[in-house]
């Protein structure tokens, strides 16, 4: 489905990247494990035509998507969770997931969608007139999710869904993604919480 040949990206003058190469599979979650620093965001960054590599190539579904923008990226069917959540703090949870969807049918069917992402999260239901920056820091992370499955991804980047979260809804972002997986989304997941990662993952690169 995703193959990454041996991407080099940089900072200015900094080399992040050196030659990185990699393969998602339909369907497959896999993780990426690391210090702090070793690129693995900048790797999702990448792929996602956020940040532009030197050298390499980009392959999605036997496409070249290597110098696409990443407006046609999300159209080819990737999806981002951003580690920064970057909700729009002052729409509505309503209006944040109708903002994922203008992609998809500028908005226009939203009942089957909202009523999978409100039976994933029924907090974001009940909240659904709340401004986003009124929200707590993980029922963002939630509409974060939700905001990335509003374009209907083939593949979903996500960057550290867990951090600064409590157990509980630690556990509740790891369902999530599970049920994300168990649709048929492929999922490349950046994770701190090793254990997690590697309890929802099939395969790692460290």
């Amino acid at each position: 489905m995703l193959e990454v040949q041996g991407i080099d990206t940089y900072y200015g003058l900094s080399h992040v990247l050196h030659e990185v190469s990699l393969r998602v599979n339909e369907g497959e979650a896999i993780a990426f494990l690391g210090r702090n620093g070793a690129g693995k965001t900048t790797t999702l960054k990448t792929v996602m035509a956020l940040l532009a590599p030197q050298n390499g190539k980009i392959l999605f579904q036997g496409e070249d998507i290597t110098h696409l923008p990443p407006h046609q990226v999300l159209r080819r069917g990737i999806g981002y969770i951003p580690e920064e959540r970057r909700i729009f703090t002052n729409l509505t949870v309503a209006e944040n997931l109708k903002m994922g969807r203008l992609v998809v049918d500028k908005g226009r069917n939203m009942k089957p969608f909202l009523d999978k992402v409100y039976s994933m999260f029924p907090k974001l239901e009940e909240r659904r007139n709340f401004l986003g920056g009124s929200l707590s820091g993980g029922e963002q992370q939630m509409l974060t999710i939700a905001r990335g499955l509003a374009a209907e991804p083939k593949l979903l980047l996500v960057d550290e869904p867990t951090e600064g979260l409590m157990p509980e809804l630690v556990e509740r972002i790891r369902d999530s993604l599970v049920e994300i997986q168990k649709d048929g989304v492929a999922i490349v997941l950046v994770e701190q919480n090793t254990k997690l990662a590697l309890g929802i993952t099939q395969r790692a690169y460290l």
